[in-house]
C-alpha cells in the first residue's frame, strides 16, 4: 500500500549512511517538491507501540501526534527513505512536503537534518559523514541557535512555530 508520495526523479537504494536511502535520478530544482510523508497519524502514547512492531518509520508533526504506517504491510510505502545528514539537501514545508534546498545532482543522495522534524529525548550517532557532522544527532538539536539561522525557512511548522515562541 502506497502511502508516501515520492518524486519521480527519485530512486531508493542502497545508502552509506544507513540501510537504504532515497536518490536523485536526475536533477532536482531548488524547491522541488522530492517527497511527501503519508500515513495514518496517531499519538504519543502509541508511539512505542508502533515503533517497538515497525521500527523508527514515523514523522512527529506536532508535540504530540506522529504520521507513519501503524501495520507491517504499510510500513513500506510510508517511507520516504531520507536519510539524517549534517548538511542535508531537503528541508520540510509545513508537516510532511519535503522539498529541496538547493539545486540537486543526479546520483546524490537526498537527506534532511532531523533537526528539522525532530522534537524529543533521542539521541543517535550520526553517520552522515558530511564535513559539519555533529558526531551524534539529538531531538533537541532544533534548538541550537546555529541550525536555526541555516534552516530558516525549512523547519517543520510545528518547530518553526516553537522557535519563534508561539
Amino acid at each position: 500500500m502506497i502511502l508516501s508520495f515520492l518524486s519521480p526523479k527519485t530512486e531508493v537504494r542502497t545508502s552509506a549512511i544507513q540501510g537504504r536511502g532515497l536518490f536523485a535520478r536526475e536533477r532536482i530544482a531548488r524547491h522541488e517538491i522530492v517527497a511527501v510523508k503519508g500515513g495514518h497519524i496517531f499519538a504519543r502514547e502509541k508511539l512505542r507501540d508502533v515503533q517497538a512492531r515497525l521500527g523508527p518509520a514515523e514523522i512527529q508533526i506536532t508535540e504530540d501526534l506522529y504520521i507513519g504506517p501503524l501495520d507491517p504491510s504499510e510500513r513500506e510505502g510510508s517511507m520516504i527513505f531520507s536519510n539524517h545528514s549534517c548538511e542535508p539537501n531537503l528541508g520540510v514545508q509545513g508537516q510532511v512536503v519535503f522539498v529541496a534546498m538547493r539545486v540537486i545532482q543526479a546520483g546524490e543522495e537526498l537527506t534532511h537534518d532531523w533537526a528539522m522534524t525532530d522534537c524529543d529525548e533521542g539521541e543517535m550517532s550520526c553517520n552522515c559523514g558530511a564535513a559539519r557532522c555533529r558526531g551524534k544527532v539529538t531531538g533537541k538539536d532544533w534548538m541550537r541557535k546555529d541550525l536555526q539561522e541555516r534552516y530558516r525557512g525549512f523547519f517543520s511548522w510545528y518547530l518553526q512555530q516553537k522557535i519563534e515562541g508561539r
